[in-house]
């Protein structure tokens, strides 16, 4: 017993296959998170430098505004066709602008319109324009407007600027995303894999033989921290269990050392139950004042005698009594008195049908019922007046009775009519009928 007690631990405490890295789970969740935070921090510097490139762009078109709107003015104003081409060769050659357009004002003439696009611009929807007006003064306080001046910004070249500036945002965050995976991963695994892999092993090796060998995880320094909670909690938990085996095997030997007798005591209270239940099934299937069979039997019993019957195409009676004028006999007599008048009935209905198969049933109070199997209605109609008679020449006293000085029956017969009955209840209530005849007749006869 002690023997297989230690031969293995409880089912629960087997250690489950490993099936996955701890560290590895926590290395690719928090990849996740820098992904999610790559694409965010990049979508928010994305919007940043584009912005920046706006504004970059916006400040170099006024910077060419104001280095050529002087000398366009001029050129305008002098109708030099050459330098003016020249300087919006110029305008347009510059590396942010992608369109120049230049509309001379002369006054009563149509505006003439010098438009001059950057090589490889498509046009512009995101890039900044802008809209100047070219002014001369002739002489001093006076200011002629000659022309307005359209300088779009170059949108290819935006783009081209952004792009650069995402490669390196995204450069950036990849480095700082694995640097710091690679950084949890070292600090977990030194940190927490080792020691639990060397709990999970120290699990495995561990039998009921070893249970007092403590684990120890030989960490640097005394850090007092979950870890720390976790050998604590394995060695108590050890001790518990080794604790748990000792005081079962001891149990185990008391309980073989009582088995016997304990199997002894079984036997006794089986053979107790047993002669119970043989009184209890005879109190459920007899009456326990006159010890003949009750309601409960007569019913079981019935319906087994009259389907016989029928199969067989046997005669079958059925019996109703009735003990005349009972109430008045419990009235002048007593109850105690009465109980006796009705065992020494149910006595004398005993001792007449004994034969196999006839049942004298007490079905409540001073009503009697009697199952003829094989007898027609003659029969039990013969059978009928000896009980009567058997009981009339007992004599036993009935000063209140009105039809004689000694206790009486009534009966009614009934014979199983084949034709006309198909249910036990029909030929019942049929001797029944006959029984309320035999009252209403007088009482103290037998009536088909």
């Amino acid at each position: 017993m002690l023997a297989e007690s230690e031969s293995k631990l409880p089912e629960h405490f087997a250690v489950r296959p490993r099936t996955g890295s701890l560290a590895r789970r926590l290395v690719m969740a928090t990849l996740a998170f820098c992904v999610l935070f790559t694409v965010a921090t990049v979508t928010v510097r994305t919007w940043f430098a584009w912005s920046n490139n706006l504004a970059t762009m916006n400040a170099e078109l006024n910077l060419i505004d104001q280095v050529f709107q002087g000398t366009l003015s001029k050129a305008v104003w002098e109708m030099d066709s050459e330098a003016l081409q020249a300087q919006i060769d110029s305008v347009a050659l510059a590396a942010p602008v992608g369109r120049v357009e230049l509309r001379i004002l002369r006054p009563g003439r149509a505006a003439e319109v010098l438009e001059r696009q950057h090589p490889g611009h498509t046009g512009s929807i995101l890039a900044p324009a802008l809209h100047r007006q070219l002014m001369v003064t002739p002489y001093p306080g006076a200011n002629e407007v000659v022309g307005e001046l359209i300088i779009e910004g170059d949108e290819s070249l935006l783009w081209k600027r952004l792009w650069k500036e995402v490669g390196i945002i995204m450069l950036t965050q990849i480095i700082q995303s694995l640097a710091l995976a690679g950084l949890i991963m070292g600090m977990f695994n030194r940190s927490v894999t080792l020691h639990v892999r060397r709990i999970a092993r120290h699990l495995e090796q561990l039998t009921p033989q070893n249970l007092k060998q403590h684990l120890a995880l030989e960490r640097r320094g005394n850090a007092s921290d979950e870890l720390d909670l976790l050998e604590a909690g394995v060695n108590d938990l050890q001790d518990k269990l080794a604790n748990h085996l000792e005081r079962q095997t001891r149990d185990e030997i008391a309980l073989a050392a009582s088995r016997d007798q304990l199997a002894e005591l079984v036997e006794q209270r089986t053979a107790q139950l047993k002669a119970a239940n043989i009184r209890l099934e005879a109190l459920t299937r007899f009456d326990p004042l006159t010890g003949l069979a009750n309601r409960r039997h007569f019913d079981e019993l019935k319906e087994l005698e009259f389907n016989r019957a029928l199969r067989h195409q046997q005669p079958f009676s059925v019996l109703m009594c009735d003990i005349d004028f009972f109430k008045l006999y419990n009235d002048t007599y007593g109850h105690a008195m009465g109980d006796q008048c009705l065992r020494d009935v149910a006595l004398t209905m005993s001792a007449l049908f004994s034969r196999s198969g006839e049942l004298v049933a007490r079905l409540g109070g001073e009503e009697f019922a009697v199952l003829l199997p094989g007898q027609n209605r003659q029969q039990a109609l013969d059978s009928a007046e000896r009980l009567r008679e058997l009981l009339e020449n007992q004599k036993l006293p009935h000063s209140a009775s009105a039809v004689s000085p000694y206790v009486t029956l009534s009966i009614g017969i009934a014979e199983l009519d084949a034709a006309t009955m198909d249910r036990f209840d029909q030929l019942l209530q049929s001797a029944d009928k006959a029984l309320y005849r035999a009252k209403s007749q007088g009482r103290n006869r037998c009536v088909i």
